[in-house]
């Protein structure tokens, strides 16, 4: 059967838009086409630094004939609403109707019968708009403003298109464009003009003109050139799965060269030299398996083959990125002349937010509530505070100015070199409150060692308690940012805990403060990802932190109190932080939102969620860690045949206890009275029901959701027989009382582990 080919040929797409742009073309063709009554059978588009491309096989020379019916007025409708109709249909008089009748009565039906039309017209009929509103992230306007091409908005400007149906060429026209059957080769090795009317003429003929069409062919071909040229100098590829997205995008023949840089750069801690040579240079980093640091060699990717093999090339790259590693060891070695607690002095300099005062008003703020929050997570409060504080200080050097990527990660190899720098083995007297240092040093500079927290790899003793304490607050200063988003891990070190969710929470309490919260799609302050991140190392580290207590140790106070400059250790003179009485208490509300979707994500069912988020007396619960272990029990209890027949159960009695609240007959004296229980089923159950009360008390007093759970499958049976045999409703108001007592009792019982009536089905 016929295919549809299309390409638009453009300057170069910005690799972070290629497949996007791809994906986006392929539904709107398939819409299109399907929407017109043509089936294909695959539709499949491509990305490319110069081109988006797709194919539509599988389709029909003309569209079929098609048959439309379209319900009309009533019989005897006022003439506005027939006129309307008529219109509407493209009929001229109600004679060319069909009159049918329903339940209601006799109406107008207009038949409609389209012929079919040409596969080909129909293409060039939605092909324009679905160019000229494909959705881009940025787009462009090119050409005069008088001139047709001046009014089409796209990522690039366009420069050919290229349409084929059956072999022959769609014709339409947009911003001065019209489409051909013709396209280009690789910008520079094959420049010249291509003619093709079929995909597989298509690209068997951009393959000999240079051009790579699938995206993920062109990374196979990088990853496994890159990966042969390291194992040739016994070295390993650091995979970049993001760095590998990218560089195919940005070249159409992709030729992978292994490069070489001075070796004492090597003395720069891992993070900076990738991200020198991967942020600007696109280049990826070399792992020597030895040692397991990086070599000084690098993976480049050129958009061409050199008639030199690359030798010049290559000289190239390795200057640029020499260039950018002297930048970098000059900032590095500058920034270590001054101590991160002089850098910390220079963040009351920088705004934090207007209303939240400076960066250095946070870090005391975060200091604070992090001492707070330490002995919750089994953290030194003061190791926490010191931590605290620090955190923030590499803002202002000028690595990080330089590299903002690598916040957290420069101040903990510049807190580790000061610990070495003062500890008695390199030669000073010791930081304040960090006792001896971490001792590895690699030609006058210090590169911690990429093992464990604690450990030490060149010493044969275990580490010391200063040198332990060290390692703790400038592993909190990398990872208080963590986890930064979905994949990423969260802190697991106490003190690292302690100083990232005293940090999150300083945020969201402070923007709740100010009125600042998410509406809608916009959170321009990531505070639902702070959200996450809160709920992530709440859940995985099993913190028993209540969140509303939190939350009031978080609220801005007066200078006076303990959160003021001056008992969070601020330097004399700092600015106190301004009271504020902002109700935060939907903030609860907002993590819970935020709880759904975290385990939504895990897989847990969201009624079950619910029914364990609020308390007996109706609130929301702000242990994170209870909730979870609630919710767990239930959904384990839930897949049993008790706990699936006992929630059905419990549903028939609220239903009897909502109906008789509606009536206004249910009595006052909900107490059940043993000498009123007549039938045995009823005796069996109020038996049943004592004893399951009494073990989910207990088991709940001590959070064994799992034994309460257990408690309840008892009343399985019991209920069952007392729905089977009793009538609830007696005609003895007595009775009826005391019945409908024990069922109050029973959905008492329930609701003590769980509100079984969120539960759906």
């Amino acid at each position: 059967m016929p295919e549809l080919l299309i390409e638009l040929f453009s300057e170069e797409i910005p690799a972070r838009m290629q497949l996007r742009g791809a994906a986006t073309l392929e539904r709107a063709v398939n819409k299109a086409l399907l929407d017109a009554g043509l089936m294909p059978e695959g539709v499949k588009a491509f990305a490319g630094a110069r081109r988006l491309s797709l194919v539509a096989t599988g389709l029909p020379a003309r569209q079929p004939d098609r048959r439309e019916e379209k319900k009309g007025p009533r019989v005897g409708a006022p003439d506005k609403a027939v006129a309307g109709f008529l219109k509407s249909a493209g009929l001229s008089s109600l004679d060319e109707c069909e009159r049918r009748t329903d339940k209601k009565g006799e109406f107008y039906v207009a038949v409609i019968d389209q012929a079919g039309g040409d596969t080909a017209a129909l293409v060039a009929g939605f092909m324009p708009d679905i160019i000229a509103k494909l959705s881009w992230p940025k787009s462009m306007r090119w050409g005069s403003s008088s001139s047709d091409d001046g009014d089409l908005k796209w990522v690039r400007p366009l420069h050919r298109i290229l349409c084929v149906f059956d072999g022959e060429v769609v014709d339409f026209n947009i911003g001065g464009l019209a489409a051909s059957d013709k396209t280009e080769g690789h910008r520079f090795m094959a420049p010249g003009e291509i003619q093709t009317r079929s995909f597989d003429d298509y690209a068997m003929k951009l393959r000999a003109a240079k051009v790579i069409l699938d995206t993920e062919e062109r990374k196979e071909i990088i990853a496994g050139d890159a990966a042969t040229l390291c194992q040739a100098q016994g070295l390993e590829l650091v995979e970049d799965a993001g760095l590998l997205s990218e560089v195919a995008g940005l070249s159409e023949w992709p030729t992978a060269m292994i490069g070489a840089f001075d070796e004492k750069f090597l003395t720069l801690p891992d993070e900076v030299l990738r991200a020198s040579m991967r942020g600007h240079q696109k280049y990826f980093s070399v792992r020597d398996p030895n040692t397991g640091g990086l070599a000084n060699r690098f993976i480049c990717v050129a958009n061409i083959e050199a008639p030199d093999g690359g030798v010049a090339m290559r000289e190239g790259y390795e200057r640029v990125l020499t260039a950018r590693l002297s930048d970098a060891w000059y900032l590095y070695n500058q920034d270590r002349k001054t101590s991160l607690e002089a850098w910390r002095n220079e963040l009351g300099k920088v705004t934090f937010f207007e209303g939240l005062g400076s960066v250095g008003d946070k870090a005391r703020r975060v200091a604070a509530l992090a001492k707070e929050i330490a002995p919750a997570v089994g953290a030194d409060p003061e190791t926490a505070a010191r931590a605290a504080r620090l955190a923030k200080a590499d803002l202002v050097t000028g690595m990080v100015k330089e590299f903002p990527e690598l916040q957290g990660v420069m101040g903990r190899y510049y807190y580790l070199a000061e610990s070495v720098d003062s500890s008695p083995a390199g030669g000073g007297g010791g930081a304040e409150g960090d006792g001896g240092g971490v001792t590895k040093k690699v030609s006058g500079a210090a590169k911690t060692p990429s093992a464990p927290p604690g450990s030490n790899p060149g010493a044969t003793a275990p580490p010391q308690a200063g040198e332990q304490k060290a390692v703790q607050i400038a592993d909190a200063i990398r990872d208080h940012y963590k986890p930064a988003g979905q994949d990423d891990a969260v802190p697991t070190a106490p003190v690292s805990v302690a100083v990232a969710l005293a940090d999150k929470i300083d945020t969201l309490v402070g923007f709740w403060t100010i009125d600042k919260k998410p509406t809608g799609s916009s959170d321009p302050f990531a505070l639902r990802r702070a959200a996450l991140g809160t709920i992530a190392s709440m859940i995985e580290n099993r913190l028993r932190i209540k969140l509303n207590d939190a939350f009031e140790l978080a609220k801005p106070v007066r200078e006076d109190s303990r959160f003021s400059p001056a008992a969070a250790g601020a330097p004399a003179g700092s600015g106190g932080i301004v009271h504020r009485t902002a109700d935060i208490k939907d903030l609860l509300a907002f993590f819970h939102d935020r709880l759904k979707v975290y385990l939504k994500d895990k897989g847990h069912r969201h009624d079950a969620l619910d029914a364990v988020r609020i308390d007996t007396d109706g609130n929301l619960q702000d242990d994170i860690v209870l909730i979870v272990a609630k919710l767990t029990a239930l959904e384990a209890f839930l897949k049993t045949d008790d706990g699936a027949n006992l929630a059905a159960a419990y549903k028939r009695a609220v239903n009897i206890l909502r109906a008789e609240e509606k009536k206004g007959a249910l009595p006052d004296n909900l107490n059940v009275d043993a000498g009123l229980l007549k039938e045995p089923q009823e005796k069996s159950f109020f038996a049943a029901l004592c004893d399951a009360e009494a073990k989910v008390e207990k088991a709940v007093a001590s959070e064994d959701f799992e034994a309460a759970m257990t408690a309840l499958a008892a009343l399985r049976a019991p209920v069952d027989h007392f729905f089977d045999k009793v009538t609830v409703n007696a005609d003895d108001a007595g009775l009826r009382a005391n019945r409908l007592a024990l069922l109050t009792r029973l959905r008492a019982a329930m609701a003590r582990v769980a509100d079984f009536s969120k539960l759906e089905g």
